[in-house]
């Protein structure tokens, strides 16, 4: 049992000073024209998930999803957020030089949460390109696009039709 056990974490130590020298040898691939692995991108996906997840909080949401309120998270969406992530109805304009490629929500929609949207969308995801609005936006700013977000892919028709109606800014 005493070798088992010793064999085991020698294995563990080999294996995790592997990786940390394929890391700070500079073997690990960064350039931002070339897509990342299969491997990376599950890994990367998760790891942002659960940390979302755990730090979202679990807050009451303070607006309803009227149209109103849709109304003003999609001019908002439609001028701060649409160049990344797409505007419904439209081929993506930018989205294609980010690594990785910011989801395209009018297309995919979002697993989060309006709380998690909220959170992603004020303090941003490291390494994503996806930067902290909170910086700039107000919550109360920030909220209704949040809705509007989690809304996305099923909006009624008559919001779709009063913000294609309206310029944006």
């Amino acid at each position: 049992m005493k070798h088992f056990l010793l064999g085991g974490i020698t294995t563990l130590v080999v294996l995790t000073a592997g990786v940390l020298a394929y890391l700070v040898l500079g073997f690990a691939e960064v350039r931002g024209d070339l897509p990342a692995s299969g491997l990376e991108n599950a890994v990367m996906r998760a790891a942002v998930h659960a940390s979302v997840r755990r730090q979202a909080p679990d807050v009451r949401i303070p607006l309803p999803p009227t149209d109103s309120v849709l109304v003003a998270g999609g001019r908002g969406y439609l001028n701060e957020c649409a160049g990344c992530h797409g505007t419904p109805g439209k081929e993506p304009e930018f989205a294609t030089g980010l690594n990785p490629p910011a989801p395209q929500l009018p297309t995919v929609g979002t697993s989060y949460t309006e709380a998690q949207i909220f959170w992603v969308a004020k303090h941003g995801i490291r390494r994503t390109g996806m930067f902290a609005n909170g910086t700039w936006n107000s919550d109360a700013e920030l909220w209704p696009i949040a809705v509007f977000i989690k809304h996305i892919t099923d909006l009624p028709t008559a919001v779709r039709d009063s913000l294609a109606d309206r310029p944006h800014r």
